[in-house]
């Protein structure tokens, strides 16, 4: 069966946790008047593609950034609870500067492999294999739903940018190494096309953490 989507990848809008330094996760802040801002940004950018369905974490950043994309347009939004955040365990809601020059962070930002093999003293967590496994069998269900058009999916930091590797063809285990991904933006927007045939299925990276919609600070 063929298929032919373009993926428009959204990181949800600045959020008040952000602001102050606290690690996320699965916890859920409100959106600040720069998040708004950078939402709105993102659906002006937006605004000429003919998006066929949306979809979100089941994380209210993610629902709200989406709902300020679409605007008054009659764009179905969904949920799928595979593009929610990395869940951090007892880390979450601490402030970053606590931990960050702990083993343990270092792990988590760079080295996927050892964070995971160590999760259990470190936070009791989310492993970056569950992770990659969830994120990526969202995007597999997804793709079931639809043969033809665009769709806008909002997500999180860490999902994103594990996710993001993954349909270049990068490994989990590699997705922290220099030159496989980039820290996303807030509401920065990556593009990516798919298509599958009787044979194959494919992604191709058209734009990866776009920024230039945004507003300058």
């Amino acid at each position: 069966m063929q298929k032919n989507l373009t993926f428009y990848f959204l990181r949800h809008g600045r959020t008040e946790w952000n602001e102050k330094g606290l690690l996320q996760g699965q916890g859920d802040s409100a959106l600040t008047e720069a998040g708004v801002a950078g939402a709105l940004a993102a659906g002006k950018a937006l605004e000429q593609i003919p998006f066929v369905a949306a979809y979100s974490s089941c994380l209210q950043r993610t629902i709200d950034t989406a709902r300020y994309v679409i605007g008054d347009r009659q764009i179905p939004l969904f949920q799928h609870q595979g593009l929610n955040e990395q869940f951090f365990g007892k880390w979450e809601g601490i402030q970053i500067d606590e931990i960050r020059a702990s083993q343990a962070f270092q792990n988590l930002v760079k080295y996927p492999q050892a964070y995971d093999q160590n999760i259990e003293q470190y936070n009791q967590g989310e492993p970056f294999a569950k992770l990659a496994e969830r994120s990526y069998k969202a995007i597999q269900d997804i793709i079931q739903v639809h043969q033809q058009g665009n769709i806008l999916i909002v997500s999180h930091g860490h999902t994103l940018r594990l996710l993001l590797a993954l349909l270049a063809g990068h490994r989990w285990q590699d997705h922290r190494k220099e030159g496989v991904s980039v820290s996303l933006a807030n509401c920065s927007i990556s593009i990516f096309d798919y298509q599958q045939s009787a044979q194959q299925q494919s992604f191709q990276l058209v734009q990866m953490n776009g920024t230039d919609h945004l507003p300058q600070v």
